[in-house]
């Protein structure tokens, strides 16, 4: 694999992933592992991150001072509405990947508890299956010992 650019070690610096904190679900992992396989993916993770944090507000804060303050254009800074409306737009459609990626996250850890409940029904069946054997045959055994009681007698 080819060393990561420039561009890529800033983008990784600015918006790093977010760790997973333990303990994990395995099932989640592997949802993530599948989930980071696409490019796309991961650069919607990184600008989520990225808009998300306070280096995002404080960038913005230079920025927007900056163009008011060299006087970029002129009140009701038209060009600058735009741009924001713009990003506003795209933010709240990351915002929208941000959520539907934690439904598939919460859906993920519903399948893996539901599954485990199965298992655990089952088990719970086969537990008293056998102890109803073991009743069984412990009133056999009590009712052939009271009748060996009644021969000795």
């Amino acid at each position: 694999m080819d060393p990561p650019t420039l561009g890529q070690r800033v983008h990784r610096l600015l918006a790093p992933m977010p760790k997973p904190k333990p303990p994990i679900d395995p099932a989640l992992l592997k949802h993530e592992q599948e989930r980071a396989e696409a490019r796309q993916n991961r650069l919607a993770d990184r600008i989520t991150t990225f808009a998300g944090s306070m280096l995002f507000v404080y960038l913005h804060l230079i920025w927007f001072g900056c163009w008011i303050g060299f006087g970029v254009e002129s009140y009701p800074y038209g060009l600058l509405t735009m741009i924001v409306s713009l990003e506003a737009i795209f933010l709240s459609t990351f915002v929208m990947i941000s959520q539907n990626r934690a439904d598939a996250k919460r859906q993920v850890i519903a399948n893996e508890q539901w599954r485990t409940v199965q298992e655990e029904d089952q088990q719970n069946k086969e537990l008293l299956d056998l102890s109803r054997q073991i009743l069984r045959l412990t009133k056999e055994v009590r009712a052939l010992a009271g009748r060996d009681d009644v021969r000795n007698a």
